[in-house]
């Protein structure tokens, strides 16, 4: 992404002058620059993290109650907030749209999507039970079996290509850990 195709603001947030795109003296690349104090705009990568929460040999997968895709399967995921580290954020989401105390959380998918300029993590974590409640983000919440899951109602590539390796590694009775590029 360029600093064309990044969100445009009109003023610096440190002084309020003007913001121009270009070229910061040393750089690779344009951004928006201040033309009062020089502050420079940069455009970083939006962490999105979530759980991949096991039971036995099910899932626990929730139905969106929000948009984007609404009414669509996803696993338990979201933005990172500040000051908390990937873990951490991963089952605070957990628990914010499932009331699940998700445990453990080796990670296991880093996908890059490039296009939306975001990073997905995602951890595998283990649940006892299903929880009674889900969070206001949640319409229903349920565990499935491989062979149950709604693979035409998943709401995000990246929780489908997560998915599917979780699967396949069982199927192999491996542990790995994956990286991905998501180009589309």
């Amino acid at each position: 992404m360029n600093v064309i195709d990044a969100p445009k603001y009109k003023y610096c947030p440190m002084c309020a002058g003007s913001l121009v795109d270009k070229k910061p003296d040393g750089d690779t690349r344009a951004r928006q620059v201040c033309e009062r104090c020089g502050f420079v705009h940069y455009i970083n990568p939006i962490p999105v993290v979530g759980t991949l929460p096991v039971c036995n040999d099910r899932v626990l997968l929730c139905r969106r109650a929000i948009e984007p895709r609404k009414g669509k399967w996803t696993l338990p995921a979201g933005f990172m907030e500040a000051h908390e580290t990937l873990l951490e954020g991963a089952l605070r989401e957990t628990f914010e749209e499932t009331g699940a105390h998700a445990r453990g959380g080796r990670l296991f998918t880093v996908i890059d999507v490039p296009y939306a300029s975001q990073i997905h993590f995602f951890f595998l974590a283990e649940l006892d039970s299903l929880p009674a409640a889900p969070g206001p983000e949640t319409i229903e919440q349920r565990f499935f079996r491989e062979d149950e899951i709604p693979w035409d109602e998943i709401s995000f590539t990246t929780v489908k290509t997560t998915l599917e390796h979780y699967f396949a590694d069982r199927r192999e009775n491996a542990v790995r850990q994956h990286l991905y590029r998501l180009d589309d």
